[in-house]
């Protein structure tokens, strides 16, 4: 398995992979979380152009999808908690898995903390999967943040 940039090929594959990641939360009791259109094709070309969109791939095949970045995440300036230190940082969001590989999530977090050793990240009160796989591979729950659209995550960071 290997990481890399997303290209434009890649968008019909990544479209579905989130498709495919909106039905198991709702499976899994998380149907609020990623709803009205979320994420937008729109949204995941801008991932593409700003170059933070990266795809787990294994063997020849998109098995994951996920944004990463080293930089300032407005939705982190004011959390109801703190994080474990204000040094700069890297951030994912969007984590998706196709579901063919067991420990694709996983993965791409043990990638994006070798890139930086102080990462953040958020998740939705309902999705206990990611929950499970952050706390199991050492993020430290924070506190509370809110995104655009003001409703709440909470705040994950993992630092050396």
């Amino acid at each position: 398995m290997k990481i890399r940039h997303a290209c434009h090929d890649d968008l019909d594959t990544i479209m579905s992979v989130y498709q495919h990641a909106k039905k198991v939360m709702e499976q899994s009791g998380n149907p609020g979380q990623w709803v009205n259109g979320y994420p937008s094709r729109e949204l995941i070309e801008g991932d593409l152009r700003k170059e933070r969109l990266f795809v787990l791939e294994n063997e020849g095949q998109v098995e994951a999808v996920f944004v990463y970045f080293i930089g300032d995440e407005p939705n982190y300036h004011k959390i109801e908690g703190a994080w474990l230190n204000d040094a700069p940082y890297g951030v994912v969001h969007r984590v998706a898995t196709a579901g063919n590989v067991r420990g694709a999530g996983q993965f791409c977090l043990d990638w994006s903390y070798e890139q930086c050793h102080n990462l953040r990240i958020d998740t939705h009160d309902d999705n206990r999967i990611m929950q499970h796989i952050l706390e199991k591979t050492g993020y430290v729950k924070c506190g509370r943040i809110y995104v655009e659209d003001g409703s709440p995550r909470i705040a994950y960071h993992k630092t050396a």
